[in-house]
């Protein structure tokens, strides 16, 4: 009987029959496992924002991580509404007095110029007040007497501001109304020197002279080395040396008409306001 196959050395034989099995077993072979040393990633503050189980919304330490990570990334209105939640949470906690004023200067911080809307400035310091009032002597309070400074400074550079838009296209009256506001809002403030000073020239825009210089004796009284003081001084100076002369009787008495007869007066002078007088409500 013929063999389909020439006969093999029985070495060759084992040879091929133990390659075969070799590679059978590598492809079987499962994937290999890690190491047991590895080590899974570590906790970071990072992953405080991974997750919505209650305990992080709750966790004052997570609520306080998260509004400082905003903060420090001037991602300023995330961060205000993480301190507003962690103050309707735990108003009585230890941090509770830091996280109301990181609230009053994350409002701050938005805060643009004094040409744009003003609701940060009052936001901000109404937190700042906040803090005085219901955490006093904390060690933030110095820091929030300072901030509230800032704020109603801001707040009286935005009426200037107004008030000059308006004296600068000649709207004196709708002017002295806002620098009047500032001089009595703002009077322990360095703006309350030009204040006074705008305020005075607007009534002597208006023709109240009398008011006028009044406002400028306030200005060297409080302010002695005003950068208006040489100006001031001239106004007044010539001002009281333009003394109107009082009427005389004759020029009261009635004029004779053509006929002999007293028909028609010489008009009277109008009355002058006198510094007594009370200053105009421009509200």
């Amino acid at each position: 009987m013929s063999l389909l196959f020439p006969p093999r050395s029985p070495v060759l034989l084992l040879a091929l029959l133990a390659a075969f099995a070799l590679s059978m077993g590598n492809g079987c072979a499962s994937k290999p496992k890690p190491a047991a040393d590895a080590q899974a990633p570590s906790e970071t503050d990072e992953q405080i924002f991974v997750g919505d189980s209650i305990e992080k919304n709750y966790d004052p330490n997570v609520i306080i991580k998260r509004a400082e990570s905003f903060f420090e990334q001037e991602e300023y209105a995330e961060a205000i509404v993480e301190y507003q939640h962690f103050m309707e949470l735990h108003r009585v906690h230890q941090l509770a007095p830091y996280a109301q004023f990181r609230l009053g200067e994350a409002h701050f911080k938005m805060i643009k110029t004094i040409d744009r809307d003003m609701s940060p400035v009052t936001r901000a310091q109404e937190a700042f007040e906040k803090l005085l009032k219901e955490y006093p002597g904390s060690r933030w309070e110095g820091d929030a007497q300072g901030m509230i400074r800032a704020c109603r400074d801001y707040q009286a550079q935005n009426m200037m501001f107004i008030a000059q838009f308006y004296y600068r296209r000649e709207a004196f009256y709708s002017a002295a109304h806002r620098f009047e506001t500032v001089v009595k809002q703002f009077s322990d403030l360095d703006v309350a020197e030009d204040a006074l000073y705008y305020l005075a020239m607007s009534y002597r825009e208006m023709g109240l002279i009398d008011w006028a210089k009044d406002n400028l004796i306030v200005l060297n009284q409080r302010f002695p080395g005003s950068k208006h003081q040489s100006e001031t001084r001239k106004l007044l100076a010539r001002w009281n040396a333009e003394v109107p002369a009082l009427p005389t009787t004759a020029a009261l008495e009635p004029e004779p008409s053509a006929n002999g007869t007293a028909n028609g007066t010489r008009p009277r002078p109008a009355a002058v306001p006198t510094a007594a007088s009370p200053l105009p409500s421009f509200r």
